[in-house]
């Protein structure tokens, strides 16, 4: 565990910056001593990561809160986008590091001002923004969110994880059983009611994330036991099938 001020000197995130993000609910701390100091673990510190990864891609902090939250959040594909906006930041840098030492060996003028275009950067970065944000369901959530407080965002959380846990003790049988066929449909509701409409295009697609993803499998495994994310994504697949 760390203190507010070890994370700060850390990472280089303010005091007042990480105060302010529990305040929003876009960082919470894992818990709190008697006396009301905050500490955090690596759970906190790797959502403080992605965080500062997503204010390179210059996303609005409702907006890192909406995504990091949302259910169908990958991890890896977001990893995938900061280091390409981060590779052409680094490109355009060095173009301009490569214009000012030519400027000063010649020592003349050199009307070249292409280093200086961000139009690739610019572009990148709406395209990213367009594959997280511009969705029915991610706007869908987005509202959805914005009325919760802290506690009701972590007890939605906590129960999807219920549900997990839920397929954890049938995944012994039949994806094919009345009662994990209940269980879907209580999956797919649970998401309804709490994230966004989750029809079966977007139940499926979810199904392959959680076995596919590692974040996912290694959560739904946490709360259902080893070969629970795979039981799951089987469970929904067969579901959808037999429709």
């Amino acid at each position: 565990m760390k203190t507010v001020n070890e994370v700060s000197k850390l990472t280089g995130v303010s005091i007042r910056t990480l105060q302010y993000y529990d305040k929003i609910g876009l960082l919470t701390p894992a818990m709190r001593t008697e006396a009301g100091y905050r500490l955090y673990d690596d759970t906190a510190l790797e959502r403080l990561q992605q965080i500062l990864l997503f204010r390179e891609l210059e996303f609005s902090l409702g907006d890192i809160k909406a995504i990091l939250e949302a259910p169908d959040f990958d991890r890896k594909k977001a990893l995938s986008q900061q280091i390409e906006l981060l590779t052409l930041k680094k490109q355009r840098l060095e173009a301009i590091i490569g214009l000012a030492r030519e400027i000063k060996d010649k020592g003349e003028d050199i009307m070249d001002f292409k280093a200086f275009d961000t139009s690739k950067i610019e572009e990148y970065t709406e395209r990213a923004k367009a594959e997280w944000g511009d969705t029915k369901e991610y706007e869908e959530y987005a509202k959805k969110s914005s009325k919760r407080t802290k506690e009701d965002e972590k007890n939605i959380a906590t129960g999807l994880m219920e549900v997990f846990s839920d397929f954890g003790k049938l995944k012994g049988g039949s994806a094919e059983s009345t009662e994990v066929v209940e269980k879907v449909k209580a999956l797919q509701k649970y998401i309804t009611d709490n994230y966004y409409n989750c029809t079966d295009e977007m139940l499926m697609s979810l199904g392959q994330m959680y076995s596919a993803s590692d974040e996912f499998r290694q959560n739904i495994d946490k709360a259902g036991g080893t070969g629970t994310a795979e039981f799951v994504t089987k469970a929904i697949r067969a579901y959808i099938g037999n429709k």
